[in-house]
């Protein structure tokens, strides 16, 4: 299973770290060109992801018309055209452009079709975990070098090496991602957004991962302006937002592995949430209330820590609490809110940094938070253990199948191109050898 899932998280990995690269600078750099504001900075940051929401769709439809393969090439094109003309921008509208053709190259949900065409169904929730471990490792790597190449190249720099990044996820594609099976499911159920919206679980994990990304780019909108501009009282070079990332970055790292263990193997995905909202809401309140270096660094060092906590669970999280034929559209529906959120925290914090004071954007970021914290303590719960028997075709008799009730069997389908008949139930409750008696020819 990991070498199919290493190669397209590794496609994900350096697209995203091609992205995240300029995240901890951007907004004071791009402070600095002819046109900017504020508010257009904000827009800037965030600004990739309001296309990739818009995108995330027809690049899915796309690719089971044409096939998966071409379709990440022609969006890695796209993200690769983008980046260049940002790296070539002198103003703050032309760097816009970019940032907006960056994200047109929606990919996210073609390489998250293309995981679950190639693992099992059994194993998808592990490999969305290793996904997302990918994810939140391009980000930490981001951190630490975002600051110092753009100290010593300049931010243009960044873009060039974020096309290079594009290029080499391009050979990645075609020299080490194999091409999926041609995979039908049956299922009994059609798929309704109101029926994953009425799922508490589901929509929790929707807001979550919106809430998530939606602070990532509020965060990098302020930090780096909070401490390289005098008006907020730190008055940093540019240079040193390094002492500030570093810090923060290995204390993500580290967090992210215990995390991803205890809540994976341990079933206790809430409890981690709960905590690393916890760190969003002090780390926001500090960043906009302290006056000393240190505290902002300890700050910056809880978004970190919450940030990664969450990364590496979101996902699978969201594979597990879906049914079968609920999968996709319910990582469609939460990647589509996470990037619209991803805009909106950018230019939510851009344009409150022109319209009011530091402390109270830390407070209105903060209460935000607190009351997203009382949402995730009553509505969401730990999924439960499930198994799967999968049972050769020609052993079931359907008509026991079709007649299965239990209140511990979740969903049973079809794959059609394997042969086989897979039924999810909850190990703790059924034998599996009890259930297999009940459904298979005699």
């Amino acid at each position: 299973m990991f070498k199919k899932v290493l190669p397209l998280s590794s496609i994900l990995f350096l697209r995203f770290l091609g992205l995240f690269l300029v995240l901890p600078v951007l907004s004071v750099y791009a402070l600095d060109l002819q046109g900017a504001t504020p508010f257009l900075v904000g827009v800037i940051v965030g600004g990739y992801a309001l296309t990739q929401a818009i995108f995330q769709v027809p690049f899915g439809s796309m690719s089971d018309k044409v096939g998966r393969k071409p379709t990440i090439l022609f969006g890695l094109l796209i993200f690769l055209i983008g980046s260049l003309i940002c790296a070539y921008s002198t103003d703050i509208y032309t760097l816009m452009f970019g940032r907006f053709l960056q994200g047109a190259g929606a990919i996210g949900s073609v390489v998250t079709a293309m995981i679950a065409d190639l693992v099992e169904e059994k194993q998808r929730g592990h490999a969305m975990a290793i996904m997302g471990g990918f994810i939140a490792m391009s980000f930490a790597v981001a951190m630490a070098l975002g600051p110092v190449l753009a100290a010593n190249f300049g931010l243009s720099a960044i873009f060039f090496i974020t096309a290079v990044l594009a290029v080499l996820a391009i050979v990645v594609l075609f020299v080490k991602v194999p091409t999926p099976p041609k995979i039908k499911h049956i299922y009994h159920g059609k798929t309704k957004t109101s029926d994953i919206l009425k799922d508490p679980n589901l929509l929790s994990m929707i807001i979550i991962n919106a809430m998530q990304k939606g602070l990532m780019t509020a965060a990098f909108v302020i930090i780096p302006i909070f401490l390289t501009k005098p008006e907020y009282g730190f008055n940093w070079g540019k240079s040193d937002l390094w002492m500030v990332y570093v810090p923060a970055m290995i204390a993500g790292l580290i967090a992210m592995g215990p995390a991803a263990v205890f809540g994976e193997k341990r079933n206790i995905p809430k409890q981690i949430f709960l905590l690393s909202i916890l760190l969003f809401t002090a780390s926001f309140i500090m960043m906009g209330t302290t006056t000393s270096s240190g505290v902002f660094i300890t700050a910056v060092i809880f978004f970190f820590v919450a940030f990664n906590m969450m990364e590496p669970l979101v996902q699978s999280m969201i594979s597990k609490f879906a049914k079968v034929h609920q999968k996709g559209a319910a990582l469609g529906i939460a990647n589509s809110a996470a990037y619209f959120a991803t805009f909106l925290g950018g230019t939510f914090a851009g344009l409150y940094l022109d319209m009011s004071s530091r402390k109270t954007l830390g407070f209105t970021i903060g209460t935000i938070s607190i009351l997203w914290l009382i949402w995730t303590a009553l509505k969401m719960k730990n999924p439960l253990r499930y198994s799967h028997l999968i049972i050769p075709e020609d052993e079931v008799d359907f008509d026991k199948l079709h007649a299965l009730e239990s209140e511990h069997v979740a969903e049973w389908f079809i794959n059609e191109t394997e042969h086989v008949v897979v039924i999810k139930y909850a190990s703790e409750k059924l034998d599996e050898n009890d259930l297999k008696a009940q459904v298979i020819q005699h």
